[in-house]
């Protein structure tokens, strides 16, 4: 699901051309233009990392890597309107997640395979601040994502409002909403999951239409963002049954 970049040049134009880069691995103690990289990577937030030139080696293949290499995802993202056609195609109501901040890739690729096998139409992400359809991904999806649409988005707000126009009413999980179990979740729908650390960022969550939550009564007070997601969308498909 990704392939390597190497050279100062190469990692350059990707940069310049917006190719959908995973990270940016850089040799320790490299400056002259290798700086220059650095700085547009975080300017775009890629996540940079730094290591020996032996791991360069094994990685690019070579020596022959200028002390950078970029690895991109090859993975074929979809757009929005790819998913709703879809749910269309199906004659369904159309049934979305919405992911923002997942950025850890085991989190996200348990997520696809839920989805998948309960018959989500598709899952939106952002271009930054969320892990990419990578190896991790595709392997802890046990293959799920051959067979899962999977938007990135510059802007998920802006997606939401565009949802809203067609129909969709969006739900966001936060530990202050409604119980999931009492809400009505059986439209046209998606939901918006956020990541364990810093949940749903403010802006997305007031574009949501309402807030639900899962009912807790253990010690511990809160589940991992794969798990709510797998609770919250087969209750969404439970609901979709009965209605």
């Amino acid at each position: 699901m990704s392939e390597i970049i190497t050279g100062r040049n190469a990692v350059t134009e990707a940069l310049k051309n917006g190719r959908e880069i995973e990270k940016i691995i850089i040799a320790e103690g490299s400056g002259g233009s290798i700086r220059k990289i650095e700085g547009k990577a975080r300017e775009k937030r890629i996540p940079v990392h730094y290591s020996d030139r032996s791991r360069l080696d094994r990685e690019a293949g070579s020596d022959n890597h200028q002390g950078v290499i970029a690895v991109v995802s090859d993975y074929e993202y979809c757009d929005v309107e790819d998913i709703l056609k879809r749910a269309e195609a199906l004659g369904e109501k159309p049934l979305i997640v919405i992911l923002d901040g997942i950025e850890d890739p085991h989190n996200l690729g348990a997520i696809i395979r839920t989805a998948e096998c309960a018959g989500v139409h598709g899952i939106i992400i952002p271009k930054r601040r969320s892990a990419s359809v990578n190896e991790t991904v595709a392997k802890t999806s046990a293959g799920a994502v051959e067979y899962m649409l999977c938007a990135r988005v510059t802007n998920l707000a802006r997606e939401i409002d565009k949802l809203k126009e067609r129909g969709l009413w969006i739900a966001a999980c936060d530990m202050d909403g409604n119980d999931i179990y009492e809400s009505d979740v059986a439209g046209a729908l998606a939901i918006v999951i956020g990541s364990e650390g810093n949940g749903i960022s403010r802006l997305v969550k007031e574009k949501c239409d309402f807030t639900v939550s899962i009912p807790m009564k253990g010690a511990i007070n809160s589940l991992n963002a794969s798990n709510a997601a797998a609770v919250l969308i087969y209750e969404a498909v439970r609901q979709r049954k009965y209605a």
